[in-house]
């Protein structure tokens, strides 16, 4: 009896340790190329400047110190997401490519008026820029080569940022990229720009989560189709595609986009304050939130991939079959560890 129930115990041991080795991961941050970590830089300079709702950081690439001028790229985060914590990955990842970053806080605590954002936003902008050309020691800005990128609430002032740069005494805006933006509807009513003013030449996409349950696609689908002076050859539309065929699953939700580095935390912890995001609420847990919010698939073949891609084409003429046009290469998100390939992104000019 003994023996057959060692024999027994055995057998499990065995089928348990074959399931293990054959746990199916995600892909994981492709070594060169658009999303990839192939950086020009190893060290990031961190300044913070202002206060309240024109508060603003500067990030800036080093190790070693860019010996020419370098693109400058907005940040935009959601409501609520004021520590630069929350997206402090994606953050390292533009910096360490050669760009110079702004991110506004355009809320001093969450109680800040909605009317104020847009005019904090600008502000900040214009006050980084200033100091990068006035101040001694910083990375000198191309300003000719601009883009904007926002999560959330924040994808909608990226889009009235690149509507508004002319009037606003900013340069335009090269690249832009709303990644599940919201929200314009009752009762939260976020105003959005006229965005015919957004000039042909620029490039954009707008971007949904197929599990987003917080804004959906309605606002992605208004910036992408109001932004009527861009053809549909210089714009797309992009879901990104949830896969649960291996582990941990990939959730294209409304926090996906988000890439928590501890890094980059400003001090004020996660806290209860909310993640990011229209809606997140202090009462959803601090283990939770951390959890939706750590870097994967999504954000290397999906947001960091597209916007790199994006702003190679703007600013350099390369990397547009990443970006733009439907290709296999803007759809491809990597291989599962078992060789299937992850879900690709859904693109389309007519959502």
């Amino acid at each position: 009896m003994f023996r057959k129930t060692t024999l027994s115990l055995g057998v499990i041991l065995l089928s348990l340790t074959v399931v293990l080795s054959q746990t199916i991961t995600p892909p994981s941050q492709p070594q060169t190329g658009p999303g990839g970590k192939q950086y020009v830089h190893t060290g990031v300079i961190k300044n913070r400047y202002g206060k309240g709702g024109q508060e603003y950081w500067i990030f800036e690439p080093d190790s070693p110190k860019p010996r020419s001028a370098a693109p400058v790229i907005v940040f935009l985060h959601g409501w609520g997401g004021m520590n630069p914590l929350y997206y402090g990955a994606w953050l390292d990842h533009l910096v360490k490519r050669g760009n110079i970053v702004i991110y506004p806080r355009y809320q001093s605590n969450l109680l800040t008026p909605i009317r104020d954002f847009l005019p904090n936003t600008l502000y900040a902008i214009r006050d980084a820029i200033g100091r990068l050309q006035t101040e001694r020691g910083h990375v000198s800005p191309d300003l000719t080569k601009f883009a904007a990128v926002g999560h959330s609430l924040g994808g909608l002032l990226a889009a009235n940022v690149a509507a508004l740069a002319s009037e606003s005494s900013l340069p335009r805006v090269s690249a832009v990229m709303a990644v599940e933006p919201g929200i314009t509807e009752a009762p939260i009513n976020v105003p959005l720009a006229d965005l015919k003013k957004i000039p042909a030449e620029t490039l954009l996409l707008a971007l949904a989560g197929d599990q987003d349950t917080l804004v959906r696609d309605t606002d992605a689908k208004r910036i992408y189709y109001e932004s009527t002076r861009i053809t549909a050859k210089n714009k797309d539309f992009i879901t990104l595609v949830s896969d649960s065929h291996g582990t941990p699953v990939l959730a294209a939700s409304h926090r996906a986009p988000t890439a928590v580095d501890k890094s980059y935390d400003n001090g004020e912890g996660v806290g209860g304050t909310p993640a990011n995001g229209v809606g997140d609420t202090p009462q959803t847990g601090r283990r939770d939130r951390l959890e939706t919010m750590m870097v994967n698939a999504l954000d290397f073949y999906g947001t960091w991939k597209l916007f790199d891609a994006l702003c190679d084409a703007a600013f350099y003429n390369k990397n547009r079959e990443y970006a733009l046009g439907n290709t296999p290469q803007q759809r491809f998100m990597g291989v599962w560890s078992d060789g299937v390939p992850v879900k690709e992104l859904k693109v389309t000019d007519k959502p």
